[in-house]
């Protein structure tokens, strides 16, 4: 229960109560929703011992990782021990999950039907790992290569790779507000843009 407590970041009695009552409900299968969050390389719960995958960096120093909690009420409970469960298994019915969860695209008239967002869900932003919904923005956009913005969660914005350096430029100016921008309360991922070619990643472009 303790690991629980530091990785949410409790500190109160009534916190404390929330979270330890989800933790039950978890273990009796009343909460079954497992999804895959990712999370930026400097989060706390990865040297505590959060299973995870490591999208970008290596093990030891990791950039952006993917990891694994349940959807309670209050919190996300993130997994640190499988208790004999199948870890692959678990994995798989976590993206399964995702799959599955419901995301639109916003087509954005005030930058010429060239930019597409998808934001304002709790994993509006780990759609990126989701073949299929990526396919649907190549479509949409009519672009085999896109730029991926996911600055903080909850957000998510693409482009094409090729649009012209006018919207390119304003692509990065909306990305950079969102980033420096705290006041929404959403977890920063990464100071980055994904290359997504064919509905996957294919690589990850730095702006720090």
């Amino acid at each position: 229960m303790d690991f629980f407590k530091r990785i949410m970041g409790k500190g109160n009695a009534e916190s404390d109560k929330r979270t330890n009552q989800e933790i039950e409900q978890i273990k009796s299968g009343e909460i079954k929703m497992i999804y895959p969050i990712l999370k930026s390389g400097d989060w706390i719960g990865i040297n505590a011992g959060c299973i995870r995958q490591t999208l970008f960096g290596t093990q030891e120093h990791p950039e952006l990782v993917v990891t694994f909690g349940y959807d309670a009420p209050t919190n996300f409970i993130f997994l640190n021990n499988l208790e004999g469960k199948d870890i692959q298994k678990v994995i798989n019915e976590a993206y399964d999950n995702l799959e599955n969860y419901h995301q639109d695209f916003e087509i954005s008239k005030s930058l010429n039907n060239k930019v597409l967002l998808a934001s304002g869900q709790d994993f509006s932003s780990e759609k990126i790992l989701c073949k299929s919904h990526m396919m649907k923005a190549h479509k949409l956009l009519k672009s085999k290569e896109l730029f991926v913005s996911i600055p903080r969660r909850r957000c998510m914005m693409i482009t094409s790779r090729q649009a012209d350096k006018k919207l390119l430029n304003t692509f990065l100016y909306l990305h950079n507000d969102v980033w420096k921008d705290d006041s929404y309360g959403n977890a920063p991922i990464i100071n980055a843009l994904f290359v997504v070619i064919d509905g996957v990643i294919d690589g990850l472009v730095s702006l720090k």
